[in-house]
């Protein structure tokens, strides 16, 4: 008898529906006549599709932006104050989303004052920008105003001295997995092995983690032999040693990333990490088998990172590569970099970019060129950034538009099979870990809103149900 069978499921492929045994955690029989298990579950016919995977998460920052004031939307100083001037609330005050690049004004630590005297921060939407009041520079002991990159990190970072609860936690858990989410790439600045290696004792387990790191954990994680893909002792087989991740360039929004050609206002952004530390760093790192994540979002710094991969012979990814050379394109292929994109990002910031990337967006966001030049395509979310959720990132993917506008470069957009493909991991067969969904719709069929909203009916993490609709 299975542990577990999946009843009348659909699979992409299969002229009629067919039955799912899943033993120990894995598929184990698919046909049409099943034998019968502990526990079953008729799927109707629905849709099955692999568990889906998000490739760039801040997990913690994810948790916690979801109870904090809202403040993306808002179109200068004074909605921003407006909105904060609105919210009655005691203690330090955060808000997470504004997004300031095109503004006429400049965000000052004398307006959030008067919005509120008692602490108060605003991250940005891409939290590379920490707009901080002067009550609250003196609780974090850092300087008022508009702080940017690692200025913008270390408020962060103090503000996250108060950790996410596990209620936050196992909450941020459970709305991953009602999205169809089976596993998440970490990046949060901090030790991501030792947090979720807690998590997972404490029953916060509804999830598989790659558990990234930064630079200042480098050595500890050389002298344990911590290897990319290593399984974490004592995590039933959830957890597991993920890469090393280096910024190297900033934003867009914060006319920090490092650009070939300047912005409007001049300036080409800022290279935060040499390019012989950066390739020092990746080189120590893939010579303890550990794979690297690098973070480059303009053309410049991309060609730095693959620069350094071509040096170093490291494994990993370029993390967001939101604007590419032409010339750089075919390198990710021939490196066997993976291009680690969030495809919701292109949505978010086609006004931004077209303002200042003028006469370059169209190799903005190239998933199409990256794809057909035979790249390794991941997506993901960047959460807090865009929300974790594989759906709205597959259907900008696809559709490159949303809120009825006109698709933005429509010739980079991807097919779903394509975009299924780079939010997956193993597919469905014996054999095969049981990370499934079930879905109430056809993706491959579904417009703009109704892929970003695709209901989920069940998530399997390992055979194990992690989400059943009502």
């Amino acid at each position: 008898m299975h542990d577990l069978v999946l009843r009348a499921a659909r699979l992409r492929g299969h002229d009629r529906p067919v039955d799912i045994a899943i033993d120990a955690g894995r598929v184990s029989a698919l046909g049409a006549e099943v034998a019968r298990g502990r526990d079953e579950r008729d799927l109707a016919g629905r849709l099955v599709v692999p568990g889906l995977w998000d490739a760039h998460v801040h997990f913690s920052q994810w948790a916690r932006t979801r109870g904090r004031l809202d403040v993306s939307g808002v179109g200068s100083v004074a909605e921003a104050c407006a909105r904060v001037r609105a919210v009655a609330a005691d203690g330090m005050m955060v808000g997470f989303g504004f997004r300031w690049a095109t503004w006429t004004e400049a965000p000052t630590a004398e307006a959030l004052d008067a919005a509120r005297p008692a602490p108060t921060v605003l991250l940005s939407g891409d939290l590379h920008t920490a707009w901080v009041n002067t009550a609250a520079a003196l609780e974090l002991g850092c300087a008022p105003g508009l702080l940017r990159e690692d200025a913008a990190f270390a408020v962060e970072r103090a503000l996250d001295r108060s950790p996410a609860t596990r209620t936050e936690l196992a909450e941020a858990v459970r709305a991953a997995s009602s999205r169809g989410v089976v596993g998440i790439l970490d990046l949060d600045f901090a030790d991501n092995v030792a947090s979720w290696a807690t998590r997972i004792a404490d029953g916060v387990d509804g999830l598989r983690v790659d558990a990234g790191f930064y630079p200042d954990l480098l050595d500890a994680r050389v002298a344990a032999g911590a290897r990319t893909g290593l399984a974490v002792d004592g995590t039933h087989g959830l957890l597991r040693h993920g890469p090393l991740k280096v910024i190297t360039d900033g934003s867009l929004n914060t006319r920090t990333a490092h650009c070939v050609d300047p912005y409007p206002d001049g300036g080409t952004g800022m290279q935060s990490v040499a390019p012989a530390d950066l390739a020092a760093l990746m080189g120590a790192a893939h010579g303890a088998g550990i794979a690297c994540a690098i973070h480059a979002i303009g053309d410049a710094a991309t060609a730095i990172a693959l620069d350094a991969f071509a040096a170093t012979g490291a494994d990993g990814s370029i993390e967001h590569a939101q604007l590419v050379s032409d010339v750089d394109i075919p390198r990710f292929a021939a490196l066997g970099v993976t291009a680690s994109v969030q495809p919701e990002h292109a949505l978010d910031d086609r006004d931004v970019a077209d303002a200042l990337w003028a006469g370059r967006t169209g190799r903005a966001f190239p998933l199409r060129a990256l794809l057909d030049a035979g790249a390794r395509v991941a997506l993901g979310s960047d959460a807090p950034v865009a929300p974790l959720d594989p759906w709205i990132a597959m259907s900008a993917a696809v559709h490159r538009t949303r809120g009825g506008r006109a698709p933005w470069h429509a010739e980079q957009s991807v097919t779903f099979d394509e975009a299924l493909a780079a939010s997956t991991r193993p597919g469905i067969a014996v054999g095969a870990p049981a990370d499934l969904v079930a879905v109430d719709t056809d993706p491959w069929t579904a417009g703009t809103d109704a892929l970003r909203a695709t209901p989920v009916a069940l998530t399997l993490v390992g055979g194990r149900v992690t989400h059943a609709a009502s």
